[in-house]
């Protein structure tokens, strides 16, 4: 499939859960990453939810990191060079929600892409390689290119399938774990 088909079905997908199927799944998600990582004094980049698009709710993973020592960055989108400017967190006064719905700080100390140790990607699918389909600007491609070989780039998705991309492109690139509702699995 192209990714515009995969992405206007999973978009549909995703319309149709409820938001306890939504909450539940997040809960799901969120216990598996902190069973599985260990976060502490590492710099994590984490997505906050786009609610109209019923993302995972990243809220509490955002929580159990700060008390595991990490120190969660978040993004500014740049939606003239589909770019991200990446921020310290501080607190939830910190953010507003932008024209398109995202959660993003309004002031803060910017952190450099190449400091990042776990970059946490939002997609809407993938397939059994760890290529990813996003909402098809390219923001994450753009930051992971920058990042450090070490950085570990984790994909969250809500649903336990994978789909076959038929357009990938150079700038793709595969993310090396993704977690879902019931799985972890690693691409590297």
């Amino acid at each position: 499939m192209l990714k515009s088909e995969i992405r206007a079905l999973f978009k549909e997908k995703r319309k149709g859960l409820s938001f306890l199927e939504l909450n539940r799944f997040s809960t799901q998600i969120t216990n598996l990453i902190l069973e599985k990582i260990d976060f502490k004094n590492k710099q994590i980049s984490i997505f906050l939810p786009i609610e109209k698009q019923k993302e995972y709710d990243s809220y509490p993973l955002l929580e159990r990191l700060i008390i595991q020592g990490a120190i969660p960055i978040i993004s500014k989108s740049n939606f003239e060079d589909h770019s991200l400017t990446l921020y310290t967190y501080e607190n939830i006064s910190q953010l507003e929600i932008n024209p398109f719905g995202i959660p993003e700080p309004k002031y803060g100390e910017i952190v450099s892409e190449s400091f990042l140790n776990v970059v946490f990607v939002p997609l809407l699918a993938l397939d059994k390689n760890g290529n990813r389909v996003g909402y098809g600007k390219g923001f994450y491609d753009k930051l992971l290119i920058k990042c450090n070989s070490e950085c570990l780039f984790i994909g969250i998705s809500l649903f336990d399938e994978f789909v076959e991309i038929d357009d990938l492109n150079p700038f793709d690139i595969p993310l090396h774990c993704c977690f879902t509702p019931n799985r972890y699995y690693e691409f590297r």
